[in-house]
């Protein structure tokens, strides 16, 4: 088992898979564009009619509960379901949960339903659904009760799965491992959707790397974080640093990303 985001990043380009996302109102255009941008194809299917036909043409799903109805809620099931039966990989971004019951309820069903591989989501998020004490407010976590790495290796060992703790440290991991990713920077938490980003570009890794996705999952933070370092640089805010986000993402050189990405192992 090897972390080579460069190495993946290059197959990805090569072989442009199709991911699937099933993700809320707020950032269905960030997500897209993102997933653009690194090489991937997204396409943004959510009517139940359509989902399970449509998952069978993708290489990876990702599911994001951000904007809950009870169609979508389905839609998400339906597709999950077909994904897991054909061995695609699944993402889920179990967004603001533990702020209400809906959101925290509608996340334990995804994964009680749908054999999740990936549960990326912030401290809050995942300590919710690990049963750990947790303060969410509104879609930002507050506290929790674990230190990160501690958190994200008891939640991929509760919930048997690989689990992406994002923060200023990024710690993932898959109940055996722990892997930490140091690259990013402070602006990523000043636009909407970041995170939903990472969640996407999770799912474009696992796409070419599912049989390790523990490596995909980590490789994925790493070169987000590095698109956000070479995004900053000259960034005059939020603003012009998200326009830059994009730009840098397309711009990821898979030659030089495996010396810039900074991993450690916990």
């Amino acid at each position: 088992m090897t972390v080579s985001p460069g190495a993946t990043l290059r197959e990805l380009r090569e072989r442009k898979p199709l991911i699937h996302q099933i993700t809320n109102y707020v950032v269905m255009n960030e997500t897209a564009n993102a997933t653009l941008a690194l090489g991937a194809l997204p396409v943004m299917a959510h009517a139940p009619e359509e989902v399970e036909e449509m998952v069978g043409l993708a290489s990876a799903l990702v599911l994001n509960i951000g904007t809950l109805s009870e169609h979508w809620i389905e839609a998400m099931l339906l597709a999950g379901r077909a994904a897991s039966a054909r061995g695609i990989p699944v993402v889920l971004d179990p967004v603001g949960a533990g702020a209400t019951r809906y959101r925290t309820d509608t996340a334990r069903r995804i994964l009680d339903e749908v054999g999740v591989t990936d549960l990326r989501g912030n401290q809050g998020e995942i300590a919710t659904l690990a049963g750990t004490e947790a303060e969410v407010r509104g879609v930002e976590s507050m506290t929790t009760g674990l230190e990160p790495a501690a958190l994200a290796l008891g939640a991929a060992r509760q919930l048997g799965l690989v689990a992406s703790v994002t923060g200023p440290i990024d710690h993932v991991s898959d109940g055996e491992r722990v892997l930490d990713v140091a690259n990013g920077h402070p602006l990523l938490a000043a636009v909407t959707g970041t995170g939903c980003i990472s969640s996407a570009l999770t799912g474009c890794f696992l796409a070419v790397k599912p049989e390790e996705p523990l490596e995909a999952a980590a490789e994925a933070l790493a070169a987000l974080g590095v698109a956000a370092e070479d995004a900053a640089a000259g960034a005059g805010g939020p603003g012009t640093f998200h326009a830059r986000l994009y730009d840098a993402l397309a711009a990821l050189d898979p030659d030089t990303l495996d010396g810039r990405a900074r991993f450690s192992e916990t």
